[in-house]
């Protein structure tokens, strides 16, 4: 089924609450408004928050011959999304089950979602380096992945965690895109003046440290957060905002033509 997917990113993050899903997100929304066809897949099984981020939950999967049938952002089909979300008959159930049932649920993911052909396929994974991780690896291993997303926060305790998420990108033969450091300073509503809230810097450092590419700082801007609620991309509906700009300079980058693969060794 992912035969036909041209590109498949990862979204890593060492800890939760650091905005990996939020950034999935805007990512799989700027890919679209730049003209591609995506694809949004959220395998944290124990957390599905990509329905809710793009006012989805009310949707049902479908079967047809093909296998999983995803679930469509727009009308123009241009950005399909799966998520565990969907499959819930109350989006308060919690998923209790034990590695074995998350991996076949993660597999039928990855094998069994008719995504036809897309441009992008965005992988939203739990935080952490769990065996959800490694499942998602061993069905990949076949494919041509470009790589891992890293997202942290700009505290210590964050970029720690991410550490570990380089050693588990080495270890797997994933090559490492870049780090993402979000909620990097809190945007004025009224003035639009960024202030570092938290420490800054240190996605940067982590980047240049591990000699992968730093893709950018992405701030807290209360527009954003009212606008994901209602389901709308913040890219689109507040240009003005630096998270939009943000997002297109990512997406060009992701998008330039790379001469060889990213090293993961260093």
């Amino acid at each position: 089924m992912l035969s036909g997917v041209k590109h498949i990113v990862l979204v890593l993050s060492g800890k939760g609450g650091v905005g990996k899903s939020t950034v999935s997100t805007q990512l799989a929304v700027t890919f679209k408004d730049c003209g591609y066809k995506v694809g949004l897949l959220d395998v944290d099984l124990c957390g599905p928050s990509i329905p809710y981020l793009l006012n989805l939950e009310d949707k049902d999967v479908h079967q047809c011959p093909q296998g999983w049938v995803p679930v469509y952002a727009d009308k123009e089909q241009n950005l399909a999304v799966m998520s565990i979300g969907f499959l819930l008959k109350n989006k308060n159930d919690a998923v209790v089950w034990r590695g074995p049932k998350k991996h076949a649920m993660i597999k039928q993911f990855l094998t069994d979602v008719y995504w036809q052909d897309i441009d992008y396929l965005i992988i939203d994974t739990p935080p952490g380096t769990s065996d959800e991780h490694i499942t998602v690896m061993e069905n990949l291993k076949t494919l041509n992945c470009d790589g891992a997303i890293l997202v942290t926060t700009p505290q210590a305790v964050a970029i720690e965690d991410v550490r570990k998420e380089l050693t588990f990108c080495r270890k797997t033969g994933i090559p490492v895109l870049g780090v993402i450091e979000n909620m990097s300073g809190f945007v004025c509503p009224t003035c639009s003046e960024c202030t570092n809230i938290f420490s800054s810097g240190g996605g940067q450092s982590l980047a240049n440290i591990a000699g992968v590419p730093f893709l950018g700082c992405v701030p807290i801007d209360p527009r954003v957060a009212l606008s994901t609620e209602k389901g709308q991309n913040c890219v689109a509906t507040i240009p003005d905002s630096p998270i939009s700009a943000v997002f297109q300079d990512i997406v060009k980058s992701l998008t330039k033509p790379r001469v060889g693969a990213d090293d993961t060794s260093s």
